[in-house]
């Protein structure tokens, strides 16, 4: 049977090898990924009624399959379908605010739903490095990002939950210019990770944004990077702010086995569109630490100091409502929308690569900018393996101990709660 069917599939071919239109239709690429993960929360934070929040179980799968065209005078087209499904155990508030969401338990951000991430129809040129030969081009239904994952402190697809955000957009990446990247996108819908059928217009941001991202990598020891990010939320008017800021980063070899890491940041926020508020806010970063890499059995040693600030005045502060959100301020999530009073968060990473595992500790001392009381501290601690490219599993837990001082139970709302996650995880992908 399986001689014949292949003598089909070769037949086929042949009878489009004629066509390139046909040949770009059915030599594209096929890819597959499935994610099952168990999720445990146990938060002291109280429901909307007061009662206490019964702890959550959230037992759900994340599948996603993808076709690829292949190559039409420069012309493609990308279809990923997403399903999130709860398996075995669904004792958890989705926040989407529907009917069916459990609201007297802790919250598991991952509702039901199957969906698009991806349709888009994309434009690669090619040859000599002109203009537009050095242009990638993409419109239609996309995921937008301009920095390695999961670290998207303001363009990101939240990665981390089951649902993913993405753009209906149109979006532009030129490389014309030596060690240079230039990247723009208007998104006229952002469709966030708590579905169509979330209350009150959650499910998504009715969008006119426009994103500028640069990139420049000719040095040997810095990777520049200037952005600009002019978010217009008709449905989220306290979102729609115009972000500019720079970043640098790099690493210094101090020896064949030892490299000082280094990175740096800034950014000044201010309203836009038709944000009612007067926006004046500013985001530091700094961060200083040392790779070692010692082989064999210990493939590397990271160890990193880190200082980051997202101001607040008390009424506005800097916000950042497309970030991948769960890779800072700790993992535990209280900090996923910037308070009032801001953030100044100083934290230690330590991260292991040993016996084709990771392992990941952190620990944040988090307090406001306004008024400067502590928020609370929290321990990050993770552990993967990825076997033969194709299988992951993991472990990682959250806990964070809330500050019980006057100020931060009057003003600090849930993150004057303490809470402690804790996940595990199998995926495959090919």
């Amino acid at each position: 049977m399986l001689f014949f069917i292949t003598l089909s599939c070769q037949s086929v071919l042949a009878e489009g090898s004629d066509d390139p239109f046909w040949n770009a239709l059915i030599g594209g690429k096929v890819d597959f990924s499935s994610r099952y993960r168990y999720e445990h929360v146990d938060d002291n934070a109280l429901a909307a009624d007061g009662s206490t929040l019964k702890q959550a179980d959230a037992s759900t799968i994340r599948t996603t399959l993808g076709y690829t065209t292949g190559d039409f005078h420069g012309f493609g087209f990308r279809l990923l379908g997403q399903d999130v499904r709860d398996v075995f155990v669904d004792d958890f508030n989705d926040a989407t605010g529907r009917p069916s969401s459990r609201t007297k338990y802790a919250v598991v951000a991952d509702p039901e739903e199957t969906d698009f991430l991806e349709a888009y129809l994309s434009y690669k040129g090619s040859g000599e490095t002109t203009l537009l030969n050095a242009t990638t081009m993409k419109l239609g239904r996309q995921i937008i990002t301009y920095r390695k994952a999961p670290f998207h402190r303001f363009m990101g697809t939240v990665l981390w939950r089951q649902n993913w955000q993405n753009h209906d957009a149109f979006s532009l990446q030129n490389k014309s210019l030596p060690d240079t990247t230039i990247n723009y996108a208007y998104s006229w819908n952002v469709n966030r990770i708590f579905t169509d059928e979330a209350v009150g217009g959650k499910g998504e941001f009715d969008s006119d944004s426009h994103f500028v991202n640069l990139k420049y990598d000719g040095f040997n020891y810095a990777k520049l990077e200037g952005y600009a990010y002019l978010l217009d939320f008709s449905n989220s008017l306290a979102n729609s702010t115009e972000t500019f800021g720079g970043r640098v980063n790099g690493g210094y070899p101090m020896s064949d086995k030892w490299k000082l890491i280094y990175a740096g940041e800034y950014a000044n926020q201010g309203d836009y569109g038709d944000n009612p508020a007067n926006v004046d806010e500013d985001y530091y970063l700094g961060e200083i630490g040392v790779k070692f890499t010692p082989g064999n059995v210990i493939s590397s040693v990271v160890f990193k100091l880190d200082y980051e600030v997202l101001t607040g005045n008390g009424t506005n502060s800097f916000r950042t409502p497309l970030a991948t959100g769960h890779a800072f301020q700790g993992w535990a999530d209280r900090f996923l929308t910037t308070p009032g009073d801001g953030i100044e968060d100083f934290y230690i990473t330590s991260v292991i690569g040993a016996y084709g595992a990771k392992f990941i500790a952190s620990y944040h001392m988090i307090e406001s900018d306004n008024l400067s009381y502590d928020y609370g501290d929290e321990l990050d601690l993770l552990l993967v393996k990825t076997f033969k490219d194709h299988y992951t599993f993991g472990a990682k837990i959250a806990i964070y101990d809330a500050d019980t001082n006057a100020t931060n139970i009057a003003r600090g709302g849930n993150r004057a709660a303490d809470v402690t996650k804790s996940w595990f995880w199998a995926q495959v992908k090919f």
